[in-house]
């Protein structure tokens, strides 16, 4: 599966309504040519064009040309589908393109049940064009993967079994929702195919043909209680719920301040903080904050009178949470300061329950690490008890360069760039894994400023994340594996990596990662707006799932970065960059401590507000209320027409119990149950077929909360009926 090759393809059917143009010349790539396109003659009716392949093949991605130029006609949003059949495919890939001149390629669904699956047709659905109202072009459509007959005809051969297995489901899940006993029986014994898993046959068998809704309940408690309905949960969209964290009067507690450094240590719910610049000098006081206590302790005044660091800002420091020690390596040097004597790199490390600062070395660079650098990034692996550090700005005595974190731009005459360093804590020696590589291209890696770098655990890789470069805002995001030296680029910077909505390139993002979720979170800082030409302040918080491979943005900045009214409740921070974040993933709570707003009237203002950002999604208990609340309405429902009286009792004790009354719509359609005591009967009382109906659809109901491989089909037969026009 990994030979990929360039597909071949004929036009099969080019548009689904006659007027569209398509040149003979689509299959070859002409940027500068306006008639090398396939255009749409308008966007309603919908119009698209489908591919044949000459031979199926397993489809990995799909590569866009474009105009050398920006386009209307651009596609700024669209879906991909494909299959062996043109009148059955499934959804591949849902996207938008970039409005520049450059190819974007897309990683396409191929596997089902984690098996590859042939196709032979792909079919292109413009959605809409960045131009309003403007029709739609596609310029240049390339296709890779995998057309070998033989890699190909396995996947065949169990595609084509998978589709008869999912037939005779289909028509299993028909029967027995139409009480065609028999019918079922008997195709189930004869082809051995079970419709779903056993507890839900059990569910299915007590809600829908016995009506016994007290078993029906304990069945889904017990769903719940094994964890079934996580699947359901992490479908969902986190909500973000900001929360300001606001000191005693008259206690303790930090200065404002942007460019400092902080950790965390879940073990203990304790955060520590070091150094900064306020606006106008560099800061060297060491903090922590307890979170049970709620309560900031200074545990350092001036670091520098006890052994340790001289006041810094854009320096890095990391925990060792296991053996409580502190790191801390890097700063940055006013122009002014920038002598020999001042531009060494020194590491310190600071033993938390001792209270005691070790200076490691006086000079990385005399060990074979980095020199003096700023900006830069550094994380740990406290198996191996390594550091690794990437990236940031060399200072030295000719290159000057702007203030960088403190003031959001860096300009420079040939700045250096620090490259990929690690440090073995047990032996004391640097080991430099990867120089600095100017030009991009395969297998290198571009040193850069501002970036974000974090270390998986699990798969024991770096992930690194956009940065600046000079006066470039990168946008890149790759893996690289310490124990291999293997670099893996999961988006350039200039493809599409099958999502449309990805962090915007910038500089100060804060990200963190939760290795029992495997996702990243990152707190946008800095964006540069390519349009406008300009620095964009304003903070969006974003998920990247690893396994997905896809971000969310689930949260974007709403307050003004300037001018505030003390009147109004703080309800989120306000926009900012050289800030800190931190997250504790035992709680799964994230931190955040002051910054700079970017206030051009006051450029010397940093903040020193904090906050506590939670990640909230349904929970398993919110799931089984819902999943009861379903249950027991049917159950009101089918005890009005015999004994109003037992019904209405129903109402107001079970059914109510299941209501959460914070949500108004819940509360109002409880209320409107009510109005159904006095009203005429649906249908006869005596059938039974109107009661196991609706208990059937209730059953397809539940089902949704359960993992899509343990449930029946989610689609009917019914719908595969196609209507002749």
């Amino acid at each position: 599966m990994d030979q990929t090759v360039k597909l071949t393809y004929s036009i099969h059917d080019y548009s689904s309504f006659s007027g569209s143009y398509l040149p003979k010349n689509i299959a070859e790539d002409k940027p500068n040519d306006q008639a090398s396109r396939w255009s749409s003659e308008n966007n309603n009716p919908p119009q698209y064009i489908t591919l044949k392949l000459k031979q199926p093949a397993i489809v990995r991605t799909i590569t866009f040309g474009k105009y050398e130029k920006t386009h209307v006609c651009n596609l700024k949003k669209f879906k991909v589908y494909g299959g062996l059949c043109e009148d059955n495919l499934i959804e591949l890939l849902d996207s938008g393109l970039k409005n520049d001149n450059q190819p974007e390629t897309f990683y396409l669904r191929y596997k089902l049940e984690n098996n590859p699956f042939p196709c032979q047709y792909i079919k292109v659905v413009p959605l809409h064009s960045w131009g309003p109202s403007f029709n739609y072009s596609i310029w240049y459509v390339e296709l890779w993967g995998v057309d070998d007959h033989d890699t190909v005809l396995p996947h065949m051969n169990w595609f084509n079994a998978y589709r008869e297995k999912e037939a005779i489901r289909l028509c299993l899940k028909h029967f027995r929702q139409h009480n065609y006993g028999e019918a079922f029986s008997s195709l189930q014994k004869r082809t051995r195919v079970q419709l779903e898993a056993p507890l839900l046959t059990e569910l299915f068998e007590s809600l829908v043909e016995r009506g016994d809704f007290a078993a029906t309940e304990e069945a889904v408690q017990r769903a719940q209680e094994s964890g079934l309905f996580s699947e359901y949960i992490n479908q969902h969209e986190y909500r973000p719920e900001w929360r300001p964290i606001v000191p005693e009067p008259g206690a303790e507690r930090p200065g404002m301040r942007g460019g400092h450094q902080m950790c965390f240590d879940p073990t203990h719910e304790v955060m520590y903080l070091f150094g900064g610049w306020d606006g106008t000098q560099d800061l060297s006081d060491l903090w922590a904050f307890y979170i049970r206590q709620g309560q900031w302790t200074r545990l350092s005044a001036d670091t520098s009178t006890e052994g340790g660091p001289t006041a810094r800002s854009c320096h890095k420091m990391c925990l060792d949470v296991e053996r409580q020690q502190l790191f801390t390596l890097g700063r940055y040097v006013d122009s002014a300061q920038r002598i020999p004597e001042n531009l060494k790199g020194d590491f310190y490390m600071y033993d938390i329950p001792c209270g005691r600062w070790t200076l490691i070395t006086d000079d990385t660079a005399s060990m074979g690490g980095p020199a003096l650098i700023f900006d830069h990034q550094m994380c740990l692996d406290p198996v191996s008890r390594t550091l690794y550090v990437f990236g940031g700005r060399e200072l030295t005595c000719t290159a000057p360069s702007s203030l960088d974190d403190r003031t959001g731009t860096l300009s420079s005459v040939d700045p250096v760039f620090s490259g990929l360093y690690a440090y073995h804590v047990a032996t004391s020696t640097w080991t430099r894994l990867r120089a600095d590589s100017y030009h991009p291209g395969p297998g290198t890696i571009r040193s850069r400023v501002s970036h974000c770098m974090l270390f998986d655990q699990k798969s024991r890789k770096l992930y690194i994340l956009a940065g600046q470069r000079s006066k470039e805002y990168l946008n890149d995001f790759f893996t690289y594996s310490p124990d291999t030296d293997e670099l893996t680029m999961i988006s350039d910077g200039t493809r599409g990596d099958g999502s449309v909505d990805v962090p915007a390139a910038g500089t100060t993002q804060r990200a963190t990662i939760d290795v029992q979720q495997a996702e990243i979170h990152v707190l946008s800082g800095l964006s540069k707006d390519k349009e406008k030409k300009e620095d964009n302040l304003k903070n969006s918080f974003w998920v990247y799932d690893i396994k997905q491979n896809r971000w969310s943005c689930i949260y974007r900045n709403r307050a003004e970065p300037s001018g505030s009214d003390d009147s109004k409740p703080l309800v989120e921070p306000c926009p900012r960059f050289a800030h800190q974040l931190v997250f504790d993933h035992i709680r799964k709570i994230f931190y955040l401590f002051g910054g700079n707003p970017g206030r051009k009237g006051n450029p010397k203002m940093r903040l020193d507000d904090f906050w506590r950002l939670k990640l909230t999604r349904p929970t398993c208990s919110e799931v089984l209320r819902q999943c009861r609340l379903l249950l027991r309405k049917q159950r009101f429902e089918e005890l009005v027409p015999s004994d109003p009286v037992a019904a209405l009792q129903y109402l107001q004790t079970e059914v109510a119990a299941a209501v959460d009354h914070a949500d108004a719509e819940q509360e109002r359609q409880f209320q409107l149950l009510a109005g159904r005591l006095f009203a005429p009967p649906a249908a006869d009382p005596a059938d039974p077929e109107p009661r196991r109906a609706a208990r059937s659809r209730l059953f397809d109901q539940l089902t949704v909360f359960f993992p899509a491989e343990m449930a029946q089909p989610r689609s009917n037969l019914t719908d595969l009926i196609r209507l002749d026009k």
